[in-house]
């Protein structure tokens, strides 16, 4: 109970609610918003740090995919998502193994240049302006295994997968439902070893992350009903345009 009372003590005010904006924001890109996961890391590496921030985060990920499963069950294209959750699976593993020995101003670099690459393909790709979709199968492995081992190391997968996504032109709801059941996947995955071999999941972080449930809830409904309203192409661009913000978030801070 010490440590409970330790963890809700440590930070001030104006953290806690830089921390409810963040969960807020989970919950928003479980709706469909996608984009902003670097913003939503950022701001929590900032109030908790790296890794412990990812105790806290995971547990709040998993309840948001469980979330938009239920709500978005009827919009997947399970060929896609087979193709990329084997390479996920190992990135992951590969995260793992190398994560605890990587210190954190590393960690935090090596997120930078992978997300600015990823955008930077991105950004090729829609100045192409091409409708043809990819059918190179190394696509997957290299998306695959770079979503895997930055959403272990930093629940910072959403770009490689958005990438994916995007270059196979899915519509809005299929985007939305794929990389729902995708992530439900991935993130129950890295439980087990957030809990037994990096222990950054413990009684403080958990007690953290049931205290942010509710915001996260919050953040869900309202980012259902802005999504109702986005087109599909427009959605495209939203997409390219807040991922490419929450970079130039994680770069200058």
């Amino acid at each position: 109970m010490n440590e409970i009372t330790a963890a809700w003590q440590s930070q001030t005010p104006y953290l806690w609610a830089l921390a409810f904006f963040a969960v807020f924001l989970v919950g928003i890109s479980k709706a469909g918003l996608k984009g902003i996961d670097i913003l939503i890391v950022t701001i929590l590496v900032l109030v908790f740090g790296a890794k412990p921030s990812s105790g806290i985060l995971l547990p709040l990920l998993c309840l948001g995919d469980v979330i938009a499963v239920i709500y978005y069950r009827r919009h997947v294209d399970w060929q896609h998502l087979f193709s990329l959750l084997p390479w996920m699976t190992a990135g992951v593993l590969l995260g793992v193994w190398i994560g605890n020995e990587i210190d954190e101003a590393t960690f935090k670099k090596i997120m930078a240049v992978i997300i600015v690459l990823a955008i930077i393909t991105m950004l090729f790709n829609e100045m192409r302006k091409s409708t043809v979709i990819p059918k190179n199968k190394s696509l997957a492995v290299i998306l695959g295994l770079s979503a895997g081992f930055t959403t272990m190391l930093g629940n910072l997968a959403g770009p490689f997968a958005n990438l994916y996504f995007l270059l196979m032109r899915f519509d809005k709801n299929a985007f939305i439902g794929t990389a729902a059941w995708l992530f439900l996947f991935i993130n129950l995955f890295k439980l087990p070893f957030h809990l037994f071999v990096w222990q950054t999941i413990t009684e403080p972080t958990s007690f953290i992350s049931l205290l942010l449930v509710p915001v996260l809830l919050i953040g869900f409904v309202v980012g259902i009903k802005i999504v109702a309203y986005i087109k599909t192409d427009s959605y495209r661009k939203m997409i390219i345009a807040l991922t490419l913000l929450g970079a130039c978030v994680i770069l200058f801070s």
